[in-house]
C-alpha cells in the first residue's frame, strides 16, 4: 500500500504542477483574463489624422493591438517585427494597430508621424494622450501585446516572443503562434506571458 502511495503522490505532483502552468490568465495583466471582451474605444486619432477604434476593424478575423512607443529602445527593436507581423498576416485577414499612450517629448502624435513615416508602418499607429485604451488594457509597458479573436474576445497578452531585444535569439514567437491557432479557431498553446520593456509613463 505504501509502495503504491508512493507511486501517486509524484504523479500527482505532476499533473498539479501542469494544471498550474497552464492556467496563466491573468497572471501578468492585472485588468484583463483570456476569453474576455475586448474593451471598446473609438475617436482615437492616428498619424494619418484619421480617427479609429474598435469598430474600425470590424471585418478583421484576427487584431492585434501593440502598446508601444517612439523612444524605448525594446519598443524600437520591436518595430521591424510588427511590420514584418503585418505584411505576413494581411492576407491572412489580421489587423495590427499600434496604440501610444505616453504623452512625453517625443512620444506625441508629430514624433509619431515622423516615427512612422520613417519606419514604413504598414498599420495605424494611434495616439491616446487620455491613456484611457491602456489602462482599459492592463498594459504596463513598451510593447505589450493583446490578439483579439474574430469574436473580439481576449486571446492572448503579454510578449511578441521570447527575446524582445534581439530578434535572431528569439526562439518562441507567441504572438505568430496565438494568430495561428486564433484563426485556426483554436486556443493558443500559450496564452499569456510576461511583456518586457519600459514602463508606460502614467500619468
Amino acid at each position: 500500500m505504501l509502495r503504491r502511495l508512493g507511486f501517486a503522490l509524484p504523479l500527482a505532483a505532476v499533473a498539479l504542477a501542469l494544471a498550474s502552468s497552464s492556467a496563466e490568465a491573468g497572471k501578468f495583466n492585472k485588468v484583463l483574463s483570456i476569453g474576455d471582451d475586448a474593451p471598446s474605444f473609438a475617436n482615437i486619432i492616428g498619424v494619418d489624422d484619421d480617427k479609429y477604434g474598435l469598430d474600425s476593424f470590424k471585418d478583421a478575423k484576427a487584431i492585434v493591438l501593440v502598446f508601444t512607443c517612439n523612444n524605448c529602445p525594446v519598443a524600437v527593436a520591436c518595430e521591424d517585427r510588427i511590420v514584418e507581423l503585418q505584411k505576413d498576416y494581411k492576407d491572412k485577414g489580421v489587423q495590427v494597430v499600434a496604440i501610444n499612450v505616453n504623452n512625453v517629448e517625443g512620444d506625441r502624435l508629430d514624433s509619431m508621424k515622423e516615427r512612422s513615416k520613417s519606419k514604413g508602418f504598414n498599420f495605424p499607429y494611434i495616439y491616446d494622450p487620455t491613456q484611457k485604451v491602456a489602462r482599459d488594457y492592463g498594459a504596463g509597458v513598451t510593447p505589450d501585446v493583446v490578439v483579439l479573436d474574430k469574436d473580439r474576445k481576449i486571446a492572448y497578452l503579454g510578449a511578441i516572443d521570447n527575446d524582445a531585444l534581439n530578434e535572431a535569439n528569439a526562439s518562441t514567437h507567441y504572438v505568430r503562434d496565438a494568430l495561428d491557432a486564433v484563426l485556426a479557431g483554436s486556443k493558443p498553446a500559450v496564452t499569456e506571458t510576461k511583456a518586457k520593456g519600459c514602463g508606460i509613463k502614467y500619468e
